[in-house]
Order: C-alpha cells, then structure tokens, then sequence
C-alpha cells in the first residue's frame, strides 16, 4: 500500500472522529442543559423549602445534611437527594416506628377497623410518594451533570482529533507519492 493513501485514509478517519465527536459533545450539552432545566423547573413548582437550622434540624439524622441548604428553596437534584434521605425518610421513620409502608399497609389491612392504623398507612403512602420523586429528581440531575461531563470528554476530544487531522493533512503534502508504507527510503524498480 502507498504511505501516502494510507496517510490521507487515516488522516479522512480523524477529520471523522472529530466531526462526530463535535455533533456527540453539541448533542450532550444540549441534554445536560435540558435535563437540568426541567430538574429546576419542576422541583420549583413543587415550592418545598428547607427547614431554618434551629429544632427542626437539631437531629444528627437531620442537621448535618440540610443545614448547609437552611432556608433555601429546594431546586437541585443534590438538595433533592438531601431532603428525601435525610428529612422525609427521618420522619417517616418516626411516624411508621420503623416499619415500611408496605409493612404498615399489610398491618391496616389485617385490621381493617383500626383508623389511626390507616391514617398512619396515609401519611406514609403520601411521604414515600414525594421521597420517591425527589429521589428521581436527584437521579435525574446526575445524569444531567454526567452528560456535561461527557460533553466537556467529546469537545476535547474533538479538538484533538481536528488538531491530529491537521497535522496529518500537513504531513500528507510532504510524503512522496511512491513511497510504500513501511519503507524507508525511494521505492526500488521492478
């Protein structure tokens, strides 16, 4: 094979990976930016604050983990996970002395009569509900913050590529046109 149409078909393939790249990195930023706006957007909505450092937080289940947010509307997916671990789940902890609403909900459903068992069975369906959407709201925020990362990988990476591309296409006009990939010197006559 020609050095030199092996140089332009290498050279072709980085022009490529560099184009793809870009298109991948533009696509990934996009979705972070999408993604993390309606992360905000939708827990915005919701208009859930968190407590102001006193006895609200005075827990060590609680304190260590939403002080830092003390008083701050809830708008990330990071304070999102803070809020459904550290606050909802404390309570619902307390409320449902240890037990799972599904447990509670099979306890309410053995004794149908008992209505503060059920009020109980409410209040947990209602808490682990919203802990379950914050929850997603946090799983939705991370894969925001990786495709920004992802997207950061591919325009480096695309950049390197065009800088490689260049660089071989510079190469490519000095490399003569009978020279054999993997020789040295001029090609010997036949």
């Amino acid at each position: 094979m020609r050095r030199k149409t092996f140089d332009a078909l290498l050279t072709s393939v980085g022009l490529v990976l560099a184009i793809i790249l870009l298109v991948a990195g533009g696509l990934l930023t996009w979705a972070s930016s999408f993604i993390g706006n309606q992360v905000k957007t939708q827990l915005s909505q919701q208009q859930i604050f968190f407590p102001p450092t006193g006895p609200a937080t005075a827990s060590p289940d609680i304190g260590p983990y939403l002080n830092q947010y003390a008083g701050q509307q809830l708008l990330t997916g990071q304070q999102a996970e803070a809020y459904a671990d550290h606050f909802i789940a404390v309570h619902l902890k307390a409320i449902g002395g240890g037990l799972t609403y599904a447990q509670l909900s099979a306890k309410a459903k053995a004794a149908p009569t008992d209505a503060k068992l059920a009020a109980t069975v409410d209040t947990m369906f209602k808490g682990e509900t919203l802990r379950g959407l914050l929850l997603n709201a946090y799983a939705f925020g991370t894969v925001a913050t990786i495709a920004g990362i992802a997207a950061i990988g591919a325009f480096i990476g695309a950049a390197v590529m065009l800088v490689l591309s260049i660089l071989g296409f510079a190469h490519l006009r000095r490399v003569s046109p009978d020279a054999e990939l993997g020789s040295h010197g001029p090609p010997t006559p036949a």
